[in-house]
């Protein structure tokens, strides 16, 4: 009996054992009751961790007006920036709004901006922006003033549930300032010359022989508009008084634009500015740079190849590049006393590049202008010019203070660094002319201005 007694409490024992070896291994695969840190008595609350983002300074403005100027009685022009991404990740609207100052109780009028961005995504933080605003109806029309309002709507901008509406007072006409006459008479120049803007530190000499040169080039009935971004120093404000003072040059001071980050100092904005601003001023405008000299052949003038290309709206023309640096070695010695396109007689010849070109254009066809050529005007644009009009860029030369003949050559063909160059003395063959016309116009006040 206490045999069997002793072996059921055995068998007694290893059943518990067991039966405690199998909870503890079974537990093991059971999830747990807590599987984040609390920090409340709520443990799912508690695995929520809010954050926050605290900004600090400004993002990209929404809107930065240049200018707004009139297109015809019921049309305007709104020049600016806005932001790059805003535009690219989202999309911005415009409504262009007329308030009337001739009654209080005449009702406001509105229309949809149609925004044009004319530099092909070359913007940076910013990019350059065209809105334009044309109503059902004459506007102001019996010239008792009133003002323009553009209200930018960011339309979102990355949050859908958040729109920023800035409203903005673009333009402000008083009772009679409005000329409607000059929608419709003939403009009062034939050329308009709108560059992109000027900066650093400008060799005064180059100016000097490039506003000589297209004064002559152009004529008397011409005018240029030059946009100071910070080139205009002392030296060379000196090259332009003369000029400014016979009435061919309007200089813009724009160095307030170097706050915010736009392709090339902003260059778009500033041939918008131009194109827009005087768009019933002239014939015709011609867009390029204070490194390039326009050219027609001597069987040519400049009126017969625009009255030949009057059918259409814009053309381009095609660049003749100079170096800058390769001068004949007839000219060793002497070329302190010779102007830069007198000097710089070598041509790049490489066959296979396409080169840059610029364009003129009539500027009441326009909504807005490019730097080459405007994508978006109203008529046909020609490209096919060549040995018609052309122009000689010498890049590089306008800011550069120092000697620009390095090399000297003595034949019609040479080749530097791979390239080969061809002798070309168009220019150099004019330079005379023009030094002589410069005297007559101005007299010897720029004689000794330093290259």
């Amino acid at each position: 009996m206490a045999k069997e007694l002793k072996l059921l409490l055995l068998l007694l024992l290893i059943t518990l054992f067991l039966m405690g070896l199998c909870s503890t291994l079974f537990l093991q695969f059971l999830p747990s009751r807590r599987l984040t840190i609390s920090l409340s008595d709520e443990p799912f609350q508690a695995s929520i961790i809010k954050r926050l983002f605290n900004p600090y300074g400004w993002a990209a403005y929404n809107f930065i007006t240049m200018g707004a100027y009139r297109g015809g009685l019921n049309t305007f022009a709104i020049i600016g920036l806005a932001s790059k991404p805003l535009h690219v990740y989202s999309n911005p609207t415009y409504e262009c709004i007329w308030f009337s100052s001739s009654s209080s109780s005449q009702k406001p009028i509105s229309t949809v901006g149609y925004k044009i961005l004319p530099d092909f995504g070359f913007g940076r933080v910013y990019t350059a922006v065209v809105v334009n605003c044309t109503f059902s109806q004459p506007v102001n029309g019996n010239n008792t003033g009133g003002k323009l309002v553009l209200r930018a709507s960011t339309n979102g901008g990355g949050d859908t549930n958040f729109n920023v509406a800035d409203t903005i007072d673009v333009l402000n006409e008083s009772p009679n300032a409005v000329n409607f006459s000059i929608f419709t008479l003939p403009p009062k120049y034939d050329y308009y010359y709108c560059g992109s803007p000027v900066y650093g530190n400008l060799n005064p000499q180059r100016i000097r022989e490039w506003i000589a040169y297209h004064v002559k080039f152009f004529g008397p009935k011409s005018h240029f508009v030059i946009y100071d971004a910070g080139g205009v120093h002392k030296q060379v404000l000196e090259v332009l008084k003369p000029w400014m003072e016979l009435g061919y040059i309007t200089l813009h001071d724009i160095k307030d634009q170097e706050r915010f980050d736009g392709y090339y100092h902003n260059q778009f904005i500033v041939v918008n500015d131009c194109l827009h601003r005087y768009k019933f001023m002239a014939k015709w405008m011609f867009f390029f740079d204070v490194d390039e000299y326009i050219y027609v052949r001597p069987n040519n003038t400049l009126k017969s190849v625009l009255d030949s290309q009057s059918e259409f709206s814009q053309f381009t023309f095609l660049q003749m590049p100079m170096s800058s640096n390769i001068c004949l070695s007839y000219d060793y010695g002497k070329t302190y006393r010779k102007w830069g396109f007198e000097k710089l007689v070598y041509k790049n010849s490489k066959k296979g590049i396409r080169w840059d070109r610029k364009y003129a254009a009539q500027p009441r066809n326009l909504h807005a202008s490019g730097v080459h050529w405007s994508m978006d005007l109203e008529g046909q644009t020609k490209h096919e010019t060549k040995g018609i009009i052309m122009y000689y860029h010498y890049h590089g030369t306008i800011a550069e203070n120092i000697e620009s003949c390095k090399i000297y050559a003595n034949s019609t063909q040479f080749i530097y660094e791979k390239t080969p160059y061809v002798l070309d003395t168009t220019m150099r063959d004019i330079a005379g002319d023009i030094k002589k016309f410069e005297l007559q116009m101005i007299g010897p006040r720029l004689q000794n201005i330093q290259q």
